[in-house]
């Protein structure tokens, strides 16, 4: 539940007295605890109205009874600084966007469990749902004349079989009816076996009705953005062999008049995120042309509103751009990248000039330092603003607005006021490092515990990030903090493969991970001992996902770990390729080689390889539901373990996806059994502690 706090003055005396008579033993932790998770709040999703005088966000809270990271929709008057709830209490409700005139709020929630779309009228307060929606309602917009509201909606299919069953006689218990499967992905992280069918459009009048479906097909089609009144711009992979081509879509258009669809791009290579200026003259998306790379930077493109005269952006911008937003006069373009460990706001206007406008978003979640974060445009005139999720070290996002020239930001939330001054927080510091393979710069942070001395006796613990091509950064994370907190320096990396050092740098990768990222990551191990920040023989490495088979990675090579802990790892990449839900951009993009013709080509990289090297103590864990990393990835390692001796133990986290510490319990779950597993096998804590839970 979000926090509300009444400061009643008479009770302040009598709280100095009793805190001054309490015994100092019975004191909170100063340090943060596992509990703490439960009082984080942070902002995601801050859009600015359309007169640029208000913002709504996402205010997220942790609700200790459902255990779930709950969301609620929150204002602020930027004239007033009136921070207000825009919802009563227990309404959880995300992705706020205005209507063009700014007076309704489109909004999602689910009632009952059953999802919503609903619009809120902001004189009156008063909301309604747009319809009964069978299956959940996504990436929802307003029409340009405010009158229609375009989304995606799944819409089932016809079940393949080759036998009618028979039917069973009234009150006979019969087995479940077969299953059968023809698709080449089948099933998908987070979603389980996929039923048959696809997303599609729909658009719904404004007011309310009946959803009107406006793309049809067995292709997936997304992003709708409006064009015109009578025009939607949407993206898919129609093509025949679209299940063995993953990276391919194209933009298209669709007259809601009669239905036609049109192709407006045509390349080798993805293009998508169709964004059109207010005036629909031109249309701003992105893409690239695909070279069967492990990583492709994105690229900007515009084109005319018919889909001529397509000509790339800022062709020497060297990052990769995304999430685009034209200015009211559709003059400007803004869009979002990741640069050094941050994310940063960038305009570029028609003739490809780019100017820097604001730096230091981040903070989409508590879990992981991961660079996320989100901005909107608003306003026009001296009333033009970019709203953002500003992120921090020390807590997490808070909402921040900025002029569109850059000037005068300001933090305009404090959600952790109540509880994070109060606590010893760890410190961050910024690493530059020099790798012992090639003399590249490797960007790290450290988490320092607040007792911490350079006295050459503190635990450390690696912790590596997922992806491989995503990016750490200097932000606040729940996991670094209590692993801080236990007393443990705590360094994470963006090795080579990290995105937001440029292409070349995400590039170092390919065809070679792991790799040479292991002498980056060794590298800031060996700088943090030379600093006298680590003792060398109470070092620790975890990390999931990408950082899992790192994780495993490196305990195939190197005994200096005390412990490791590999989170939903890849450990074959020949299963990996053949049963997760990304194996077919596991077999075409990152190793570009068939499992049956040329096995030696997955299997010289994969952990399960050399797991008679290991003699270091290995936690693994996975989520029972992941389909992006199966459990049959972790398992492998563990038995492999099991057979060489090694002491080894398997956690399996229940109906959890890749994403495995979706809920705070299971977040304090994975951090804490990480620290149980490094204490029992602590040269420090031999003989003194032997509890592991």
């Amino acid at each position: 539940m979000t926090k509300h706090f009444l400061v009643l003055a008479g009770l302040t005396a009598a709280f100095a007295m009793g805190a001054a008579l309490a015994k100092e033993d019975d004191a909170p932790s100063k340090r943060f605890t596992a509990e703490r998770i439960f009082d984080m709040e942070y902002a995601t999703g801050p859009q600015v109205s359309p007169d640029g005088r208000t913002i709504v966000y996402v205010r997220h809270s942790m609700d200790k009874m459902t255990d779930r990271d709950t969301g609620h929709l929150w204002t602020i008057d930027l004239e007033t600084d009136a921070h207000r709830p825009l919802l009563g209490a227990g309404s959880g409700a995300g992705a706020p966007r205005w209507s063009p005139d700014g007076s309704r709020l489109l909004y999602t929630t689910a009632t009952d469990g059953k999802p919503e779309l609903r619009v809120m009228y902001m004189d009156t307060g008063l909301t309604y749902s747009l319809s009964q929606f069978p299956k959940p309602p996504g990436a929802a917009t307003w029409s340009p004349d405010g009158k229609s509201i375009a989304f995606t909606m799944f819409v089932p299919g016809e079940k393949p079989g080759f036998a009618k069953p028979l039917t069973p006689p009234e009150g006979a218990k019969w087995a479940d009816p077969v299953k059968v499967i023809d698709d080449l992905t089948f099933r998908f992280d987070g979603a389980g076996y996929l039923e048959d069918g696809a997303t599609q459009v729909f658009v719904v009048p404004a007011d309310g009705g009946t959803p009107r479906q406006v793309t049809y097909g067995d292709a997936d089609i997304g992003q709708p953005a409006w064009l015109d009144n009578n025009t939607l711009l949407v993206s898919g992979n129609t093509a025949e062999d679209r299940d063995d081509d993953p990276n391919e879509s194209e933009i298209y258009a669709v007259k809601l008049s009669d239905l036609s669809i049109r192709p407006l791009t045509d390349r080798n290579g993805p293009d998508y995120s169709p964004t059109p200026s207010p005036d629909g003259k031109t249309i701003a998306y992105l893409g690239y042309d695909d070279e069967l790379k492990a990583y492709q930077q994105n690229h900007l493109y515009v084109m005319d509103g018919d889909g001529r005269n397509s000509r790339e952006l800022a062709a020497d911008f060297a990052g990769s751009p995304s999430n685009m937003s034209w200015s009211d006069d559709g003059k400007t373009l803004y869009f979002l990248f990741e640069e050094h460990g941050v994310l940063s706001v960038s305009s570029v206007d028609l003739r490809g000039r780019i100017s820097e406008v604001v730096t230091g978003l981040g903070g989409a979640s508590i879990g992981r330092p991961y660079a996320d974060g989100s901005y909107s445009v608003g306003g026009s005139g001296r009333h033009a603003k970019i709203a953002y999720t500003a992120g921090f070290t020390d807590r997490p996002a808070e909402v921040a607005v900025v002029g569109t020239n850059g000037k005068n930001a300001k933090v305009l939330t404090d959600l952790n006021a109540d509880v994070l001054p109060y606590l010893d927080m760890a410190r961050i510091e910024e690493l530059k490092i020099t790798s012992s393979h090639d003399g590249q710069e490797i960007e790290a942070w450290v988490a320092l515990p607040p007792d911490f001395k350079a006295d050459g006796s503190f635990p450390l613990i690696l912790e590596i990030h997922g992806g491989p091509f995503a990016m750490y950064g200097p932000f606040f994370a729940s996991e670094i903090q209590r692993y801080a907190a236990e007393g443990y320096v705590t360094v994470y990396v963006n090795p080579r493969g990290s995105t937001g050092y440029g292409e070349a740098f995400a590039q170092e990768i390919d065809l070679a991970y792991p790799g040479h990222d292991y002498d980056d990551l060794m590298s800031v191990v060996d700088d943090l001992v030379a600093r006298n920040y680590a003792d060398p023989q109470r070092l620790f490495v975890t990390g999931g996902s990408g950082g899992g088979i790192l994780t495993a990675w490196i305990v195939t090579k190197t005994d200096r770990f005390a412990a490791a802990a590999a989170v939903k790892p890849v450990i074959n990449w020949m299963t990996m390729a053949l049963s997760a839900d990304i194996g077919q951009f596991v077999r075409k993009y990152w190793v570009r080689e068939d499992p049956w013709s040329n096995p030696e080509a997955f299997l010289e990289r994969s952990p399960i390889s050399y797991v008679d090297k290991v003699v270091t103590p290995t936690l693994v864990m996975v989520g029972e539901e992941d389909w992006r990393t199966p459990a049959w990835e972790a398992e492998q390692f563990y038995t492999g373990l099991k057979m060489n001796g090694v002491d080894t133990a398997y956690i399996r986290v229940p109906d959890s996806p890749h994403h495995i510490a979706g809920r705070p319990s299971l977040l304090i779950a994975k951090t804490d059994n990480i620290m149980g597993w490094f204490a029992k096998y602590d040269p420090a804590k031999q003989g003194k502690n032997d509890d592991t839970e």
